[in-house]
């Protein structure tokens, strides 16, 4: 069975340097690719046709929420995961959008997290 192809997208170094390392420990998923902002995601994904993209609410530029509508627009069979520092109840915007599999607070990100994540998701196509 292929990988599970996985773009992070977060402006934060030290949370996509944590976030490679969950992939690391999590068999069957790869990190193809990392990127500091919205724009810089949409160009990768482009190229790279990422499974799923791990993307922070909060960047620079366009918000997660708006990088995760145009990402699943351009391509509908991407799953993205929106990620947080922030409780869900304390975000400034909503994270329920179209496309939009689910919402993870940075500190639940864990192999088994991310697994019953990518299931559901797929599970629910």
């Amino acid at each position: 069975m292929e990988p599970v192809r996985v773009l992070v997208v977060d402006d934060q170094r030290p949370f996509r340097l944590v976030a490679a390392a969950v992939l690391a420990r999590t068999p069957g998923f790869l990190l193809v690719g990392e990127a500091g902002t919205g724009e810089e995601a949409l160009v990768l994904a482009a190229s790279l046709h990422p499974d799923l993209v791990l993307l922070d609410v909060r960047l620079p530029g366009l918000s997660g929420v708006q990088v995760a509508a145009l990402l699943v627009e351009r391509a509908p069979r991407t799953v993205v995961v929106l990620c947080s520092s922030y409780a869900r109840a304390d975000l400034p915007f909503p994270v329920d959008s179209p496309g939009v599999a689910a919402y993870l607070h940075k500190e639940e990100l864990r192999p088994a997290a991310l697994r019953a994540v990518w299931e559901d998701a797929v599970s629910s196509r």
